[in-house]
């Protein structure tokens, strides 16, 4: 069998914080008595990810994403569990662990921002002591793959987001880590450069075969690269597998998307209407009565084009947080 490349076994971070209420007299009364609270930000966490996969690691802000990729990165010691990444203990920063390991953070910066974006690639060169040959056999891949050539020897001051982020990916993969943990490499990008962000993470990951653990609030990047999904919560993990299993397991309903002719149709009958358009109707129907309602819209109406579809995964996402509220 073989061993995972990330285990996790009840994994918890817990802060303890101070906390007092407002005014002079609580400042006054904290310096001498002050009262500490325990936040668990990670709250027993488990589960495992074979090498090669790429798996979604989703929740909303605050729920202990970036705090587990902290911790699997060596970055955060933990106050209990247990986990291995490649069969190491992340907290003990061992430098064949680090080796083998990178963390991209879409809003924290590596490259050094009054310097050429090749001066720093060659900084990290140094440090994780890269053969020249090796060092530029990488960079000439990752520079295709990448679109980097017109970027190099720019100062990274001048470069836009989305080309800095790509020299940021860049950086942090010279040294051909074998799982890389990916905190919102898309975040603040425009559309066709998260596509572009994407295709390359799919390219990387076939080529070197390297496990990645992705979080990301852009539901596109997960849905176009994760067949797998955790999601957690209040640092709890409330759902483990397929993409599609959890659609099916957290909706209750089917969208149904009909073009009419009659553009004046009244569809409120058949289910609800959350949109209509120049004859176009997306309809919400409850997911065992969709065969039926389908069969009644083509035998009642001008039906031109119908679909049917699973709701949007930002929307399946949304009704997993609003159950466990509940």
């Amino acid at each position: 069998m073989t061993e995972p490349a990330i285990h996790l076994h009840e994994l918890c971070k817990t802060y303890r914080v101070p906390e007092r209420e407002s005014g002079m007299g609580a400042a006054l009364k904290s310096l001498f008595h002050r009262r500490m609270q325990d936040i668990k930000a990670v709250d027993r966490l488990t589960f495992d990810l074979s090498p090669g996969e790429i798996v979604g690691f989703l929740g909303p802000n605050g729920a202990g994403k970036t705090t587990t990729l902290k911790m699997l990165s060596g970055l955060l010691h933990p106050t209990g569990g247990e986990g291995t990444v490649l069969g190491s203990i992340p907290w003990k920063r061992e430098r064949p662990f680090l080796r083998q390991i990178t963390l991209v953070m879409g809003q924290r910066n590596q490259l050094v921002w009054d310097i050429p974006a090749a001066d720093s690639f060659e900084l990290n060169r140094v440090i994780y002591r890269l053969s020249s040959t090796d060092f530029r056999h990488t960079l000439n891949e990752l520079t295709e793959l990448l679109d980097l050539g017109p970027l190099l020897k720019k100062p990274v001051r001048n470069l836009s987001l989305g080309e800095r982020m790509k020299c940021e990916i860049a950086a942090a993969l010279l040294h051909r880590p074998q799982v890389v943990f990916l905190d919102e490499p898309t975040i603040g990008l425009d559309v066709t450069m998260q596509r572009r962000i994407r295709a390359f993470i799919a390219e990387y990951n076939r080529r070197s075969g390297a496990t990645v653990l992705l979080t990301s609030h852009y539901m596109a990047d997960v849905a176009a690269l994760c067949k797998r999904v955790i999601v957690i919560h209040h640092g709890r993990l409330l759902f483990d597998g397929d993409l599609s299993a959890l659609v099916q397991q957290f909706t209750a309903h089917k969208t149904i998307v009909v073009q009419l002719e009659d553009c004046h149709a009244d569809l409120h009958t058949y289910g609800e209407v959350i949109n209509c358009e120049d004859g176009r109707f997306t309809l919400r129907v409850p997911k065992a009565q969709t065969a039926h309602v389908t069969e009644r819209l083509l035998a009642d109406l001008p039906v031109i084009d119908l679909l049917v579809e699973d709701p949007p995964i930002e929307e399946v996402i949304d009704q997993v947080f609003t159950q466990e509220a509940a």
